[in-house]
Formats: C-alpha cells, structure tokens, sequence
C-alpha cells in the first residue's frame, strides 16, 4: 500500500494524462507520450519551476497535506459508560449533557480562562489570513478561545515604521491584535508569536509595550514544514524593502536581469523566505527572561513535527523555563504556504508526535518536575478528535490547536455575507432563508448579546462564532456520554486502541483488553 499520491494534486494544480493508470512508484503516468503539455508536476515544472513547489494559487487558499499516514485519530474510539457520572450528581434529570462545562484555566498561575479548550494558531503573514482577520479575530473573541498573532506580520507591513532594526510601529500589527481586543470579555487571549526575523525587528517587545500584549509565543516550527515561514509576493518594489528589512528574497529583487524578467513578465512572483531557528538552550532561557522582563506575563512555546530528540528538548526546556503552554504541531496538518511535497513527507505525524509528548510530559511528572500545560495541534477539526486528543494526552493537555479549519469558517461566513449583500444566494444556502439573520442560527443569540453592536459583527465572524458552537455541543455530547461533566475529568481510559499495534504506539490500551480488572471483579461478585 502507498501513502502518498506522486506527482499530480489538486494543490498544485496538476494531474496525470492517464488517471487510471499511474505507476504507484513514481507516480508517472504508465506511458508517458512525447507531444504531452505536461499537466503532471513533472511537465508543470519543466517551464515553472520552483513555482511548482508550493499549493496555489497563493493568497486565497489554505492546504493540508494528502498523505494518507499509517495511523490517525480514528484508530481509537470513544467509551461511554452507562453508570455514575464525574463532576455531576449521578441523576438522570441532572446529569444532561447542557450541563458539560468547556471552561477551563490555562497557565502557570491558571489565569488565562477559556469558555472552550481551542487555540487558533499562527495567524501570519499569509494573505489568506489577513483577508480574513475580521472574522477569525472577532469570532475567536467572542467564543473566549486563544488566538496567536502568526510570524512575519510587522516585516510585511508595508506601513511599518523600523529605525535601527527595531519595530516602532506596525499599523497591521495594531489592528490585528485591537481586532481580538475589542470584542474580548476576559475569556481567551491574543498571542503574538515571533521567528528569527521577528526577534530581531523587537515584535514581541513591541506588542507588549506598546500594544497591551501580556503573552507572548516562541516559535521553534509547525506541523506543516521544517523551514522558515513562506509566502509570495507580486510587488517588485515591496520585494525589494522586504530584503532591505533582512528577509531571503528570491529570485534577487535587485539584480538588474531578474527586475527586466519580471518587468516582462516571464515569473510574476518573488519568494520571501525567512531563517531556520537554531535551538540552545542557553539562549532560549534568556529570550524567555528577557521577555519577562520586557513585561510578559505569559510566555508559551509552539514546536513542529521535529525528531523526537528535539520534542524531547522541547518539554525540558519548557519546563525549566516554567512556561505557560506548549503547543505541538504534529505533521500533515495545515498551510497557508509550505512545500508541498515537504508538507507530505517529513515529520511525525500527530498520533505519533502526541503520543511521544505524553510519554515525556509523565516522565518528568514521575520525576517531580513541572510540567507545562500542553495543546495538540495537527489537522483536528471535529468534536471527536477533539475528545480524542484532550484523552490521549490527558492530564497534561489542557486544550486543542485548530487553524485551518477556523480560516475555513471564516472565509465560508464571509462569503454568505457578501452573496446577500449581492442578492446572489446560492441555493444550497437560500432554502435556510434570504438574510444573515436567518441564514446563520446563532444570529439570534449573538443580537440578545450585543444588541446594537450586532450590526458590526462580520459575517466571518458569525461563521467562526457558529462552527465553534457546533463543536462545543457536539463536544459535549461526547463528553457527557463519557459521563464527565467537566474537561478535568477526561482521562486515558476515555478512549481505546481499536488495534493492537495502535495499542503499543500509544500506551491506550486495545479495545479487547479495556476494563479487564473491573470486568473481573463485576462477573466475580
């Protein structure tokens, strides 16, 4: 069996001449005939190149890796249990599943508190988060869910004002982070996470001093690729300020043959690139002492799909720094720029990567260490996998990851809105009615709670608003048969390997050994 599908995606725009006959190796089509225009990514390359490396088109889309990996959350299943309830009165008129509290405390001190357990992470400097920042920051907000402020945001902006090599002022930077703070009601939290090139422009200094920032995120890597952050750009002129601000351009903006190409079209869009990180750990415990006393309050960490050599480094120094959250992003999960065939092929895959981390966090806990509170990242979008993940690493993971399915509500919201306001409703979308109010159903209840306001809530956000109300009933649905009324309650023996060699990958025991102690004592008595 293969797990990955060779040189035709929808990702990248291409396909094979012969669909139904490929080679499961190369991914060739079978015969491969002079005369082809070449629509597989081996012919798209012949004439574009390195423009055939990443998904497209950029800037309007977000991807997520096709790989099909050995093993995923659906490999384990819920249990629910008939008898007793956790966190509630064991009474059938009591213990219902609107009484499941999501609230939870995340911190060293508990003092950040979220109504639902997700985190939105790595908002950058991607177009297809900017375009749809509305609706991600305000619907993060009014959900009481974390949201990070991505790498590369200030270096970006066109409009930033840098002396020095330090950030003075970003007017992105400003909206982004007063989008989330406007519409907050002491539930969540905005995060502003910073690279190699961020640290050195003073981004997280200048969040917090001028901006109001109280937490801060260290970025070793993602899920998605082992390099810097990516994305393209279409301006000769913006090119050429992002390398005079320190960044990797390429092709070279100012090299007089590549500025004549450009100008006659031949390539359309430069590359900006950013530094690969270098782990110490001596240096990353005085970044995180410096940004204490820069005036952080909180300070996280978000680690990629790395060998386990560097989670392991990850957790140790995590909990030496007495850091607030890390966050791991395990491979194959979301983009909004990587490499596409890099995004497929490195890395370890978020079972395998979520599962090492708890294997480490109890190995410190066993020791007596401090263990920092813990977030899965890594293509969860739904109910169970959320259930799932907070049990595969429980006690130590306090709440989920999830970017890409986010930028997915937003965009979907946002373009409700804009086909009403054009008198343009799908039909899909008309039988639920003819106006935002009656299209989205929380629209109700978002008026009871702003009353005026509501008029200013984006579509986008309405969207984000209404995908996270789905998870958090269909969350705690799940969690209410598990009969735990509260995310505390969660533990391992809330799920089950459904095979045997998932039952060694993870330590969660096979669905036919589950309960064996219990059983016994129950047939015995």
């Amino acid at each position: 069996m293969s797990y990955t599908k060779l040189n035709r995606s929808a990702a990248t725009l291409t396909k094979n001449r012969t669909e139904g006959s490929i080679s499961p190796f190369s991914g060739m089509c079978v015969t491969c005939v002079d005369g082809c225009i070449g629509m597989c990514e081996i012919g798209k390359s012949a004439y574009r190149a390195a423009e055939v490396l990443y998904p497209q088109p950029f800037g309007i889309i977000t991807a997520g890796a096709e790989k099909e990996y050995p093993y995923d959350l659906s490999h384990f299943s819920i249990m629910g249990t008939a008898a007793g309830a956790y966190g509630c009165e064991a009474d059938s008129d009591k213990a219902t599943f609107e009484k499941v509290s999501t609230e939870t405390a995340i911190g060293r001190n508990k003092d950040i508190k979220l109504k639902l357990p997700f985190i939105v992470p790595g908002m950058g400097s991607t177009n297809v988060a900017k375009n749809n920042w509305p609706g991600i920051a305000i619907g993060a907000a009014i959900t009481g869910t974390i949201l990070t402020v991505g790498e590369n945001v200030c270096g970006m902006d066109e409009e930033s004002e840098i002396k020095n090599g330090r950030v003075l002022r970003s007017p992105d930077m400003e909206m982004r982070i007063k989008t989330f703070q406007n519409w907050s009601d002491g539930y969540g939290e905005v995060v502003v996470q910073a690279n190699v090139e961020d640290t050195r422009l003073g981004i997280q200094e200048y969040a917090i001093e001028k901006l109001g920032v109280e937490t801060v995120e260290l970025k070793w890597g993602q899920g998605a690729k082992d390099i810097g952050g990516e994305v393209k750009i279409k301006s000769l002129k913006k090119a050429q300020e992002l390398k005079r601000r320190g960044y990797i351009v390429l092709p070279d903006p100012e090299d007089p043959n590549i500025i004549s190409a450009f100008e006659k079209g031949s390539f359309k869009e430069f590359e900006r690139h950013s530094r690969l990180g270098m782990v110490e750990e001596e240096t990353f415990m005085k970044r995180v002492e410096e940004l204490r006393k820069a005036g952080a309050k909180h300070v996280f960490l978000k680690t990629g799909a790395y060998r386990p050599a560097d989670l392991a480094r990850a957790v140790k120094f995590a909990s030496k720094a007495k850091l607030d959250l890390l966050t791991v992003d395990g491979a194959g999960g979301g983009t909004g720029m990587s490499p596409w065939r890099m995004m497929n092929e490195w890395g370890v895959p978020s079972v395998e990567l979520w599962s090492l981390t708890y294997k480490y966090a109890k190995m410190l806990d066993k020791k007596g260490e401090y263990v920092p509170d813990l977030c899965f990242a890594g293509g969860v979008t739904f109910e169970d996998q959320i259930f799932k993940a907070l049990s595969l690493g429980a006690p130590y993971v306090k709440a989920v990851g999830m970017a890409r399915s986010v930028v997915a509500a937003a965009m979907v919201g946002k373009t409700i809105g804009k086909r009403v306001a054009e008198g343009q409703i799908p039909v899909y979308v008309e039988r639920f009615g003819g106006s935002v109010d009656e299209i989205f159903v929380t629209a109700p209840e978002l008026k009871r709670r702003f009353g005026k306001r509501y008029a200013d809530l984006p579509p986008g956000a309405m969207g984000v608003y209404s995908y996270f109300a789905r998870l958090s009933q269909g969350l705690r649905q799940l969690m209410a048969g598990a009969r735990k009324f509260g995310l505390s309650y969660i533990t391992r023996d809330d799920i089950v390997s459904l095979t045997k060699d998932m039952a060694d990958l993870s330590g969660v025991p096979y669905i036919m050994d589950a309960d064996k102690d219990e059983v016994e004592k129950i047939l015995k008595g």
